[in-house]
């Protein structure tokens, strides 16, 4: 935990060197660069997302949103949060299916490298809490599953990531990212329905769709 909140330290130290060299590379103008064509000086944008990752070493995906405002290109702060889930699987000591479903959020900034080229890199960094429960069915039939919560635990949470973004059109980014989820441990262990305690620590990868005025 200490040397992840270090290297997020030392990275904002460097964003000031970074910026001076988007600067000095900028000479063309201050107009951002697009794929489909150029684009205007912009203050805020909103995105949707969706991610795959693996929890207890089933397939899960994540959904999530974010709002920010854009401070000077380089910046991007504000609000983000997302839900997700596993795959069901079968526990045969309480004959029932069971997943795995929760979310998290909280606050994030965001620098961003070089924003004025049409591909260009940003560094999203999510700090806050949130919670997961061990959901339970005891139906087969599909649609009339009757699902129900049978343990649940909050966490605090640490999410960097590194995007690749794409200027398509003067209001619309595309981007492709990895995260890591560093969480607290979480305590669901008293109950038939146990699970390690750092489950929801570990990779993911996906796409984010950002809409606005960048």
């Amino acid at each position: 935990m200490k040397k992840l909140i270090l290297l997020i330290v030392v990275f904002a130290m460097a964003i000031p060197t970074f910026a001076q060299q988007d600067d000095e590379s900028s000479s063309k103008g201050s107009e951002i660069q697009t794929i489909m064509g150029k684009n205007n000086t912009v203050g805020g944008y909103g995105a949707l997302s969706i991610q795959y990752t693996e929890l207890e070493d089933r397939d899960a995906f994540v959904f999530g949103a974010r709002g920010a405002v854009v401070v000077g290109h380089m910046m991007a702060i504000g609000l983000g949060g997302s839900g997700f889930f596993n795959d069901v699987k079968y526990d045969e000591a309480s004959h029932q299916d069971i997943s795995l479903a929760g979310g998290y959020g909280g606050f994030f900034f965001e620098p961003v490298i070089l924003p004025r080229y049409p591909v260009h890199i940003a560094f999203p960094i999510l700090i806050g809490a949130g919670g997961v429960s061990v959901v339970s069915s005891d139906n087969d039939d599909g649609w009339d599953d009757d699902y129900k919560s049978e343990a649940s635990d909050a966490f605090m949470v640490i999410e960097p990531g590194i995007e690749i973004e794409l200027n398509v059109t003067r209001f619309f980014r595309f981007c492709v990212g990895g995260y890591y989820r560093y969480t607290s441990d979480v305590d669901i262990e008293d109950t038939e329905f146990s699970v390690p305690t750092d489950i929801l620590k570990g990779f993911s990868g996906g796409v984010t769709f950002k809409f606005g005025r960048f």
